[in-house]
C-alpha cells in the first residue's frame, strides 16, 4: 500500500510541474508577442486561399 501513496504523491508533484510550466508559458509568450498577433487567424487566412485555388 505505500506503493501507491509514493505514486500517488509523484503523481501529484508532475501536476504541479506541468501547471507550473503552463503558467511560465503562458506568462513568456503573453510578453513576446502583441494581441493583434495571439488573436489573428492567419491559418483561416490560408485555407481560404488554398479553397480558391482549388476552385479555380
Amino acid at each position: 500500500m505505500q506503493t501507491w501513496n509514493y505514486i500517488e504523491y509523484a503523481a501529484w508533484g508532475l501536476s504541479a510541474l506541468f501547471g507550473l510550466y503552463m503558467l511560465v508559458d503562458w506568462f513568456r509568450t503573453d510578453t513576446s508577442y502583441s494581441e493583434d498577433v495571439l488573436t489573428s487567424s492567419r491559418e483561416g487566412e490560408l485555407e481560404a486561399l488554398t479553397e480558391e485555388e482549388h476552385k479555380a
